[in-house]
């Protein structure tokens, strides 16, 4: 009797690549897409262009690939594109995938083994007026902002090598903030770089330093004064990846650490906070007050995706809202943990301009109906000032991560701009929420006629 053929999950569904390049000039528009939005939203995410080679294709390694929609005048348009990193490029020469998952030397061609293996698909920002790729292996990857045409790499990594999917803009100075893990040659080390870009994105600091251990660091915090470097128990093993074992891998006996250091200071400085094993892949915001620095964060108690250290499968877990508080003025070095929400969700988001400072409106896309499966079906809303949660669930749709535009100077006026998937029709389409009115529903939509894949971060450009 034949074995069951086993289906990546990671390719089927919505989660199953889009292969053309699409424009779609003027998108049908139900409700109204309001006037004074203006300017364009990217969304980025793993498309593979081939068939994985590796039976163990992760998600998180697929080809980037960039979804743009230009909003003007109540009007919509679309077009996405591939990031023509080096790994795309060799493949399309190829006409078949050479690299493994997270560019594994075990599991790839060895015409390739040794190059460079960037993928550019999990965040895209736009700072110092240029468009940037992101993930968190390598540089950024620059892209024209109106047509998506790829022009390059920029070196903010230096001799760092890696550069995260999550730098921070600080709203005060214009600076981006960012951080590499397994920083400098090699795979897996337990070093990591921190840095700095100006307003013009010169790279103005570059330090490295070592953490307890190699962890996959996949966001970090930054207030007006201080940085904080999450050293969670996810770790990266060479030795285990090259014995075909998980590359990245659940070790909860390791603990949770997190580095804190002044922005002004010196990375000899950094204090190392610890608390039990959990996950972060995002935060929601982060402040300080007096001695007190607060973390607003999504809060795993397992590593979701991922495998144990003996290549045994990992628990699956959903997110909850919660809050860490680390007081410098505490001789004990423990992170205060305390939930503040109980509903499932990922990619929290903010009105930017408020980034490392005290704020009072946070927005997540979350699951009421899918348990702990990265699927969301709501995005909500939570006023910090009242206490209030404010919820829309789609009866038919699966909303992404909600990107916060302003409308007015005021913290919180503005509208939310996201995807949506629509398995009724296998379609996708671009949404507006009032951010003052989560609740109520789009106030628009523009409908594409096809579905945009599952995929992880966006951002806003102004017109």
């Amino acid at each position: 009797m034949n074995a069951p053929v086993r289906i990546n999950p990671y390719l089927a569904g919505n989660f199953a690549p889009v292969r053309s390049e699409d424009d779609f000039p003027n998108l049908a528009v139900t409700g109204e897409i309001p006037k004074d939005l203006r300017g364009s939203y990217y969304r980025n995410g793993p498309n593979p262009q081939f068939e994985p080679r590796d039976p163990n294709h992760h998600w998180f390694s697929g080809d980037g690939m960039i979804h743009g929609f230009h909003v003007a005048d109540g009007k919509v348009s679309y077009l996405n594109r591939y990031v023509h990193t080096n790994k795309y490029l060799l493949e399309k020469e190829a006409g078949r995938s050479l690299f493994g998952t997270f560019g594994n030397p075990a599991t790839s061609d060895p015409s390739v083994v040794g190059k460079e293996s960037g993928v550019g698909n999990t965040n895209i920002v736009w700072h110092g007026n240029r468009l940037l790729a992101l993930e968190e292996g390598h540089n950024p990857f620059e892209l024209d902002p109106v047509t998506l045409e790829s022009r390059g790499y920029r070196d903010y990594a230096r001799e760092a090598l890696r550069f995260t999917a999550h730098p921070k803009m600080d709203p005060e100075t214009g600076e981006m903030v960012y951080f590499g893990y397994s920083a400098g040659p090699g795979f897996f080390s337990n070093k990591l770089a921190y840095g700095v870009a100006d307003k013009t994105g010169k790279v103005t600091r570059l330090d490295m330093f070592e953490a307890p251990f190699c962890s996959m660091v996949h966001d970090f915090f930054v207030t007006r004064n201080h940085v904080l470097f999450p050293v969670l128990p996810l770790t990266g093993d060479l030795n285990r990846a090259m014995n075909g074992k998980p590359p990245f891998a659940w070790e909860p006996e390791k603990g949770s650490h997190v580095g804190v250091m002044r922005r002004d200071g010196d990375v000899s400085s950094i204090r190392w906070f610890t608390t039990d094993a959990c996950y972060v892949f995002h935060p929601m915001n982060m402040w300080e007050d007096g001695d007190k620095i607060y973390v607003d964060v999504m809060q795993y108690d397992v590593a979701p995706l991922f495998p144990n250290a003996d290549g045994s499968a990992g628990k699956q877990a959903g997110a909850r809202l919660a809050r860490w508080t680390f007081d410098l003025a505490d001789n004990s070095n423990t992170i205060k943990r305390e939930t503040i929400d109980d509903l499932p969700g990922e990619f929290p988001r903010l009105d930017e301009r408020h980034a490392g400072l005290a704020y009072r409106h946070g927005y997540f896309a979350a699951n009421s109906r899918y348990g702990t499966d990265v699927k969301f079906d709501s995005i909500a809303h939570m006023d910090f000032g009242t206490g209030k949660k404010a919820v829309y669930t789609f009866q038919d749709g699966m909303p992404g991560e909600p990107v916060f535009v302003p409308r007015s100077a005021a913290e919180g006026d503005g509208w939310l701009v996201t995807t949506v998937y629509h398995p009724s029709t296998d379609k996708s389409g671009f949404v507006v929420f009032d951010a003052q009115d989560v609740a109520k529903g789009p106030v628009g939509e523009a409908m594409l006629p096809r579905r945009v894949p599952f995929g992880f971060h966006g951002n806003w450009r102004p017109a």
